[in-house]
């Protein structure tokens, strides 16, 4: 699991000057003041995390000595200060060493040593204002982050989502995955892979330099697009993820919203997943949409129809343009997503049929023990096949 840190970073000379020095430009660790005060192990690791010899750091002091034991690879830093998450790194290489810190930085006069030295890397410039961060579940508007803070599970995990946070280390961990089922599935002729064969921590592989840390156009995408409606949103923290949006509708029940930035198929089917995951855990829906930056190509269009599922799009003078699913598919999709069991003879094949979903036998098999069963069960939105 991916820690989250609030780092108050930029809010005092002291702190700005750090954040001028070892933040705004990347410090070369072979130098001889550094490289000297370094460990070999530390070394090592620096050289294997950074090849080029130079990166970014940051340290705190002893207080924070148990919680920095904890911080790990791929752990997320938002550095804040003046209102705003001044930037947001990831942590490479993380070490106590207080000749390390002293040549990187001045020690405090009343705290001592910025001993616990991570470096990062990948990190992002990104002035995102407070209120982003307190519209997310589980914040508090007015918070400002005073002292360092290291967030538990939850939050972490909610920031993550909340921010558009898309880490080096997450990826190189899928890389590894398919790497090793690749490797297993292509020398071997066993069709089951046994968990252990999957469940390693190294691999040779490595994946290229990336450079960006923080997806933020979808968020962006549905400010404009409340701006637009006049209406304010919420997001829901499910417990199967973070929704975009969560607002009124025309019909005085509420919208479930999921922004893309693309209008690629891929996008918009992965919209679709999240909006049937995230529905059974939002009341009063009277609706499912997806925003997207542009308008959809029909296919695309007539594939979010076909499921219950309104477009919402962008237009070329900034306003926006909805197109409604047709009522009888909306109909089926909310019945089959509501938190509140419907009974299949609410939600029965002629309606399934007008919808114009695909009456495979598959669908029909399904149908059949739904209604032998005379219930269906509002997370289970699986029914309809894929």
């Amino acid at each position: 699991m991916v820690q989250v840190v609030i780092q108050p970073s930029f809010g005092n000379a002291d702190a700005r000057r750090h954040w001028a020095d070892t933040l705004e430009r990347e410090v070369d660790f072979t130098s001889a003041a550094l490289s000297n005060a370094l460990t070999t192990s530390q070394r090592r690791d620096l050289v294997k995390m950074h090849p080029a010899g130079t990166a970014r750091f940051w340290g705190t002091v002893a207080s924070h000595d148990r919680r920095m034991d904890t911080l790990a690879t791929g752990d997320v830093i938002l550095f804040t200060g003046k209102k705003h998450v001044q930037g947001i790194g990831e942590v490479g290489v993380s070490f106590r060493n207080a000749a390390a810190a002293d040549a990187l930085w001045s020690a405090d006069p009343d705290r001592g040593s910025y001993h616990n030295v991570y470096s990062l890397r990948a990190f992002e410039i990104t002035q995102i204002p407070y209120e982003e961060i307190w519209a997310l579940p589980g914040f508090n508007a007015g918070d400002n982050f005073m002292g360092t803070r290291f967030l538990d599970d939850e939050r972490s995990q909610t920031v993550l989502e909340g921010l558009g946070v898309d880490t080096t280390t997450s990826h190189e961990a899928d890389a590894r995955h398919e790497r090793i089922l690749e490797h297993v599935l292509s020398h071997s002729a066993a069709t089951v892979i046994p968990g252990e064969a999957i469940n390693v921590t190294h691999t040779s592989y490595a994946t290229g330099a990336r450079t960006t840390l923080v997806h933020r156009g979808e968020a962006l995408l549905v400010r404009a697009y409340a701006a637009h409606v006049e209406l304010e949103h919420q997001r829901i923290a499910t417990p199967v993820g973070l929704t975009d949006a969560y607002l009124p509708n025309a019909t005085g029940g509420m919208d479930l919203l999921e922004a893309k930035s693309s209008t690629s198929r891929r996008h918009v089917r992965e919209a679709v997943g999240q909006l049937l995951d995230y529905a059974p855990f939002c009341p009063d829906l009277t609706s499912l949409s997806i925003l997207l930056p542009e308008r959809p190509d029909q296919r695309t269009m007539a594939y979010a129809h076909r499921y219950g599922i309104d477009v919402a799009y962008r237009l070329p003078d900034g306003g926006f343009h909805r197109d409604p699913a047709p009522s009888p598919a909306r109909a089926v999709i909310l019945g089959l997503v509501s938190p509140q069991p419907a009974r299949v003879d609410e939600i029965d094949a002629r309606l399934i049929a007008r919808a114009g979903f695909p009456r495979t036998p598959e669908i029909s098999r399904r149908v059949a023990v739904a209604a032998s069963t005379r219930v269906v069960g509002g997370p289970s939105p699986s029914m309809l096949g894929r």
